[in-house]
């Protein structure tokens, strides 16, 4: 894939108009999710985009405000060019990191004098579009504070047995170890029913 023509000519996003590269951005991240769409779109079928740069545990509201309108602008621009080439109903868009941020201020880390906040697993958001999913929801929601989940909790697994069903890969599946033991797919999870 990587080595034949179609792939190494999705990596050359220089052949899209000016006006698409802005709707994108045209600094890195909008150059990455273009480069991801037109992956896609030449066959490659699960491409990750990594936005680098982005774990910053101090002088958080300066970070994303730096950072957040460039996400921003490339997802939307990539949820309005996958509409506008009919790609959106088969193409499932996830933005996620693996996990949220501590609700208070720790008084600074090793090597990090500045207050700022930990990796927080209890609580954290993700974005699915596309892919045929019923969108414009918001399913569950936190306390306040964003400590923990008051209503319709969900965990990783729920969100990986999603993408696993949007991908028509059943997300009970299992595969035998070296002992011949079943190993899970997803441990726990179920598709998201709100919207399937």
């Amino acid at each position: 894939m990587v080595l034949g023509g179609k792939a190494r000519q999705a990596f050359d996003i220089d052949k899209e108009s000016p006006k698409l590269r802005d709707l994108y951005g045209r600094g890195p991240w909008g150059h990455y999710t273009l480069m991801a769409r037109r992956l896609v779109e030449a066959g490659v079928s699960f491409v990750t985009v990594d936005m680098p740069h982005w774990d910053t545990h101090s002088k958080i509201k300066t970070a994303l405000e730096g950072r957040l309108p460039f996400v921003d602008r490339a997802v939307a621009g990539l949820l309005e060019d996958l509409k506008q080439r009919g790609m959106l109903d088969d193409t499932l868009v996830v933005v996620m990191g693996e996990f949220g941020r501590t609700p208070k201020l720790n008084s600074g880390q090793p090597g990090i004098p500045i207050p700022g906040r930990d990796h927080w697993g209890q609580a954290m958001s993700v974005v699915l579009a596309g892919g045929g999913l019923k969108t414009g929801q918001v399913i569950g929601a936190t306390n306040t504070k964003a400590e923990h989940p008051v209503a319709r909790p969900l965990k990783p697994d729920d969100v990986l047995a999603t993408i696993y069903t949007v991908l028509g890969i059943d997300p009970q599946t299992t595969f035998n170890d070296f002992a011949g033991r079943p190993m899970p797919l997803v441990d726990h999870g179920l598709p998201i029913r709100e919207i399937l």
